[in-house]
Protein backbone atom coordinates (compact mmCIF):
# COMPACT_ATOMS: atom_id res chain seq x y z
CA UNK A 1 0.00 0.00 0.00
CA UNK A 2 1.34 3.61 -1.10
CA UNK A 3 2.01 6.10 1.98
CA UNK A 4 1.39 9.68 1.27
CA UNK A 5 1.96 12.82 3.29
CA UNK A 6 -1.32 15.86 3.00
CA UNK A 7 -1.08 18.85 4.94
CA UNK A 8 -3.92 18.85 7.90
CA UNK A 9 -5.95 21.83 6.35
CA UNK A 10 -6.61 19.19 3.12
CA UNK A 11 -8.05 16.88 5.53
CA UNK A 12 -11.67 17.71 5.61
CA UNK A 13 -14.34 15.08 7.63
CA UNK A 14 -14.24 12.49 5.04
CA UNK A 15 -12.70 14.52 2.18
CA UNK A 16 -8.91 14.53 2.04
CA UNK A 17 -6.87 15.79 -1.21
CA UNK A 18 -3.05 15.20 -1.97
CA UNK A 19 -1.72 18.27 -3.83
CA UNK A 20 1.43 19.36 -5.24
CA UNK A 21 3.90 17.26 -6.68
CA UNK A 22 2.86 13.94 -5.29
CA UNK A 23 -0.87 14.74 -7.17
CA UNK A 24 1.35 13.53 -10.43
CA UNK A 25 3.22 10.96 -8.90
CA UNK A 26 -0.37 9.53 -8.14
CA UNK A 27 -1.40 9.48 -11.52
CA UNK A 28 0.88 9.64 -14.06
CA UNK A 29 3.75 8.01 -12.56
CA UNK A 30 2.42 5.12 -10.19
CA UNK A 31 -1.02 5.05 -12.29
CA UNK A 32 -3.21 4.82 -10.03
CA UNK A 33 -7.06 4.57 -10.37
CA UNK A 34 -9.90 5.22 -8.67
CA UNK A 35 -11.07 3.02 -6.15
CA UNK A 36 -7.49 2.22 -5.05
CA UNK A 37 -6.56 2.13 -1.45
CA UNK A 38 -3.62 4.27 -0.08
CA UNK A 39 -2.90 5.61 3.37
CA UNK A 40 -2.40 9.62 4.38
CA UNK A 41 -0.81 11.43 7.51
CA UNK A 42 -0.92 15.00 7.77
CA UNK A 43 2.93 14.43 8.81
CA UNK A 44 2.07 15.78 12.35
CA UNK A 45 -0.27 13.49 14.17
CA UNK A 46 0.02 9.94 14.59
CA UNK A 47 -3.44 8.93 12.80
CA UNK A 48 -2.88 7.15 9.32
CA UNK A 49 -5.97 7.82 7.31
CA UNK A 50 -6.85 4.69 5.16
CA UNK A 51 -8.46 5.89 2.58
CA UNK A 52 -9.59 5.22 -1.38
CA UNK A 53 -9.10 7.53 -4.42
CA UNK A 54 -12.47 8.86 -5.00
CA UNK A 55 -11.47 10.94 -8.43
CA UNK A 56 -8.85 13.38 -10.15
CA UNK A 57 -9.76 17.02 -10.23
CA UNK A 58 -7.52 19.51 -11.78
CA UNK A 59 -4.73 19.81 -10.06
CA UNK A 60 -5.54 17.32 -6.82
CA UNK A 61 -6.66 13.67 -5.79
CA UNK A 62 -9.34 13.42 -4.01
CA UNK A 63 -9.61 10.76 -1.34
CA UNK A 64 -12.52 8.99 0.24
CA UNK A 65 -11.97 8.24 4.14
CA UNK A 66 -12.22 4.83 4.86
CA UNK A 67 -11.33 4.64 8.75
CA UNK A 68 -8.34 6.14 10.94
CA UNK A 69 -6.09 3.70 12.21
CA UNK A 70 -3.74 4.84 14.97
CA UNK A 71 -0.14 4.88 13.42
CA UNK A 72 2.22 2.75 15.33
CA UNK A 73 5.67 3.40 13.45
CA UNK A 74 6.67 6.10 15.84
CA UNK A 75 9.54 5.04 18.54
CA UNK A 76 8.25 5.84 22.30
CA UNK A 77 11.00 8.29 22.62
CA UNK A 78 11.15 11.37 20.77
CA UNK A 79 14.86 11.38 19.22
CA UNK A 80 17.29 14.57 18.10
CA UNK A 81 20.25 14.09 16.08
CA UNK A 82 22.45 16.35 16.15
CA UNK A 83 24.84 15.75 13.36
CA UNK A 84 28.45 17.68 12.68
CA UNK A 85 28.34 18.76 8.62
CA UNK A 86 29.74 15.45 6.85
CA UNK A 87 31.60 15.92 3.04
CA UNK A 88 29.63 15.35 -0.03
CA UNK A 89 26.47 13.54 0.00
CA UNK A 90 26.83 11.88 3.46
CA UNK A 91 24.49 14.04 4.86
CA UNK A 92 22.10 12.91 2.14
CA UNK A 93 22.32 9.30 3.14
CA UNK A 94 22.36 10.46 7.11
CA UNK A 95 19.02 11.79 6.68
CA UNK A 96 17.47 9.17 4.74
CA UNK A 97 18.79 6.42 7.00
CA UNK A 98 18.11 8.45 10.55
CA UNK A 99 14.42 8.66 9.45
CA UNK A 100 13.94 5.05 8.48
CA UNK A 101 15.23 4.27 11.52
CA UNK A 102 12.41 6.19 13.93
CA UNK A 103 14.08 10.01 14.56
CA UNK A 104 12.15 12.73 14.97
CA UNK A 105 14.43 15.20 14.16
CA UNK A 106 17.91 16.52 12.71
CA UNK A 107 19.81 19.21 13.28
CA UNK A 108 23.15 19.76 11.19
CA UNK A 109 25.92 21.36 13.41
CA UNK A 110 28.72 23.31 11.70
CA UNK A 111 31.77 22.80 14.01
CA UNK A 112 35.69 23.35 13.95
CA UNK A 113 36.65 20.09 11.96
CA UNK A 114 34.38 20.12 9.52
CA UNK A 115 35.91 19.81 5.95
CA UNK A 116 32.54 20.82 4.40
CA UNK A 117 32.03 24.77 4.95
CA UNK A 118 29.06 25.85 2.92
CA UNK A 119 28.05 29.60 2.54
CA UNK A 120 24.54 30.66 4.16
CA UNK A 121 23.18 30.06 0.09
CA UNK A 122 24.29 26.84 -0.06
CA UNK A 123 23.58 25.92 3.57
CA UNK A 124 19.62 26.84 2.86
CA UNK A 125 19.34 24.70 -0.67
CA UNK A 126 21.14 22.00 1.03
CA UNK A 127 18.23 22.03 3.79
CA UNK A 128 15.55 22.02 1.33
CA UNK A 129 16.81 19.20 0.14
CA UNK A 130 17.84 17.50 3.32
CA UNK A 131 13.97 18.01 4.05
CA UNK A 132 12.94 16.57 0.33
CA UNK A 133 15.06 13.23 1.32
CA UNK A 134 13.25 13.56 5.34
CA UNK A 135 10.01 13.50 3.15
CA UNK A 136 10.48 10.62 1.02
CA UNK A 137 12.19 8.46 3.77
CA UNK A 138 9.26 8.75 5.86
CA UNK A 139 7.15 7.83 2.85
CA UNK A 140 9.24 4.66 2.31
CA UNK A 141 8.98 3.82 5.95
CA UNK A 142 5.47 4.34 6.46
CA UNK A 143 6.04 6.89 8.75
CA UNK A 144 3.02 8.80 10.76
CA UNK A 145 5.45 12.13 10.68
CA UNK A 146 7.15 13.82 8.17
CA UNK A 147 11.14 14.17 10.91
CA UNK A 148 12.21 18.27 10.00
CA UNK A 149 16.20 18.81 9.27
CA UNK A 150 16.48 22.28 10.96
CA UNK A 151 19.10 24.56 9.88
CA UNK A 152 23.07 24.31 10.19
CA UNK A 153 23.66 25.61 13.58
CA UNK A 154 26.76 26.74 15.17
CA UNK A 155 27.93 24.80 18.51
CA UNK A 156 26.31 27.46 20.90
CA UNK A 157 23.40 27.41 18.79
CA UNK A 158 23.03 23.88 19.17
CA UNK A 159 23.74 23.27 22.47
CA UNK A 160 21.04 25.90 23.53
CA UNK A 161 18.64 24.09 21.05
CA UNK A 162 19.35 21.29 23.57
CA UNK A 163 18.63 22.60 26.60
CA UNK A 164 15.28 21.32 27.20
CA UNK A 165 15.75 17.46 26.18
CA UNK A 166 15.91 15.02 29.10
CA UNK A 167 19.11 12.40 28.25
CA UNK A 168 22.01 14.19 25.78
CA UNK A 169 24.27 11.68 24.59
CA UNK A 170 28.09 12.79 22.90
CA UNK A 171 29.71 9.71 21.52
CA UNK A 172 33.22 10.11 22.08
CA UNK A 173 35.88 8.22 20.88
CA UNK A 174 38.97 9.85 23.13
CA UNK A 175 37.01 9.74 26.71
CA UNK A 176 38.62 8.21 29.13
CA UNK A 177 35.67 8.29 31.57
CA UNK A 178 32.70 7.79 29.07
CA UNK A 179 30.00 6.20 30.42
CA UNK A 180 28.26 3.08 29.59
CA UNK A 181 25.57 3.56 26.60
CA UNK A 182 23.98 0.47 28.28
CA UNK A 183 23.37 1.39 31.44
CA UNK A 184 22.31 5.42 30.10
CA UNK A 185 19.52 3.70 27.63
CA UNK A 186 18.23 1.55 30.34
CA UNK A 187 17.35 4.52 32.20
CA UNK A 188 15.07 6.19 29.45
CA UNK A 189 11.50 5.89 29.71
CA UNK A 190 8.45 6.11 27.20
CA UNK A 191 7.67 9.65 26.35
CA UNK A 192 10.78 11.18 27.02
CA UNK A 193 13.40 12.87 25.06
CA UNK A 194 16.68 12.24 23.78
CA UNK A 195 19.57 13.35 21.49
CA UNK A 196 22.48 12.58 19.99
CA UNK A 197 25.37 13.98 19.20
CA UNK A 198 27.63 13.14 16.71
CA UNK A 199 30.97 14.48 15.08
CA UNK A 200 31.69 15.27 11.27
CA UNK A 201 34.72 13.16 9.93
CA UNK A 202 37.67 15.20 11.77
CA UNK A 203 36.01 14.64 14.99
CA UNK A 204 35.17 16.55 17.89
CA UNK A 205 37.84 18.71 19.20
CA UNK A 206 38.20 18.73 23.54
CA UNK A 207 37.23 22.23 23.43
CA UNK A 208 33.56 21.18 21.92
CA UNK A 209 33.00 17.47 23.78
CA UNK A 210 34.03 20.00 27.23
CA UNK A 211 31.36 22.28 25.83
CA UNK A 212 28.72 19.56 25.51
CA UNK A 213 29.85 17.94 28.78
CA UNK A 214 28.88 21.26 30.07
CA UNK A 215 25.92 21.72 28.75
CA UNK A 216 24.51 18.73 30.10
CA UNK A 217 25.52 15.70 27.59
CA UNK A 218 27.21 12.79 28.70
CA UNK A 219 30.12 11.28 26.58
CA UNK A 220 29.79 7.99 25.53
CA UNK A 221 31.60 4.70 24.35
CA UNK A 222 30.28 2.96 20.81
CA UNK A 223 32.66 0.09 21.20
CA UNK A 224 36.46 -0.67 20.24
CA UNK A 225 36.27 0.44 16.92
CA UNK A 226 36.03 3.67 15.45
CA UNK A 227 32.82 4.15 13.53
CA UNK A 228 32.55 6.53 10.50
CA UNK A 229 30.39 9.55 11.02
CA UNK A 230 27.60 7.80 9.01
CA UNK A 231 27.84 4.91 10.54
CA UNK A 232 27.75 6.50 14.48
CA UNK A 233 24.17 7.69 14.51
CA UNK A 234 22.68 4.62 12.91
CA UNK A 235 24.64 2.21 15.61
CA UNK A 236 22.78 4.06 18.47
CA UNK A 237 19.10 4.67 16.67
CA UNK A 238 19.62 1.00 16.42
CA UNK A 239 19.98 0.62 19.97
CA UNK A 240 16.65 2.35 20.55
CA UNK A 241 14.73 0.23 18.15
CA UNK A 242 16.32 -2.79 20.17
CA UNK A 243 15.67 -1.59 23.68
CA UNK A 244 12.07 -0.26 22.47
CA UNK A 245 10.39 -2.62 19.56
CA UNK A 246 12.12 -5.46 19.81
CA UNK A 247 13.38 -6.46 23.61
CA UNK A 248 10.34 -5.65 25.11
Amino acid sequence: MYHFFTDASLIDGHDIYIEGSDYNHIRNVLRLRPGEVVSVSDGVSEDEYRCHIEDFEDSRVHLRLDFIKKADAELPVRLTLFQGLPKADKMDFIVQKAVELGIAEVVPVELSRCVTKPDEKKKLSRVQRWNTIAEAAAKQSKRAIVPKVQKVMSLGEALEYAKNIDHKLIPYELSEDGSSAGMILENIRPGESACIFIGPEGGFEEAEVEAARNAGFTDISLGKRILRTETAALVVLSWFIYLFEIRK
